[in-house]
């Protein structure tokens, strides 16, 4: 791998680390306890997972220039992994979710501004 392509890989990586500590940051201002943070399964990386009371919600946080640009970018493929992590997770954590189990989208713009898209998509 090119010198240039791992300083890309790595400042997208720390832009990634730093929007899932604004969303963490967000969600527990609103009454949220952050169960886990980058939490990996063998099916892959779920960003957060949080609770509020009995209800659940996986949170997959995009970071992106603009709002709207973080907003297109969660694709299908993303989405499958993130179903198949959740249930990995809900396995080894009998007895979570007893209120609902939720999928939100966060996203992160450059400037810091969170927008939260709460049950942004269904497993079923």
């Amino acid at each position: 791998m090119s010198e240039r392509r791992q300083r890309s890989g790595a400042s997208a990586q720390a832009r990634g680390v730093g929007a899932e500590t604004i969303a963490a940051t967000a969600l527990q201002s609103r009454g949220w306890e952050v169960l886990g943070r980058r939490v990996r399964t063998a099916a892959g990386e779920i960003d957060l997972v949080a609770r509020r009371g009995g209800m659940l919600v996986f949170v997959e946080v995009k970071a992106r220039p603009a709002l709207a640009d973080a907003a297109a970018a969660l694709g299908t493929r993303q989405r499958a992994r993130l179903l198949a992590a959740a249930e990995i997770w809900l396995a080894e954590h009998p007895g979570e979710g007893a209120e609902g189990v939720r999928f939100d989208v966060m996203l992160v713009d450059a400037t810091g501004q969170v927008r939260r898209i709460r049950d942004a998509f269904r497993g079923d």
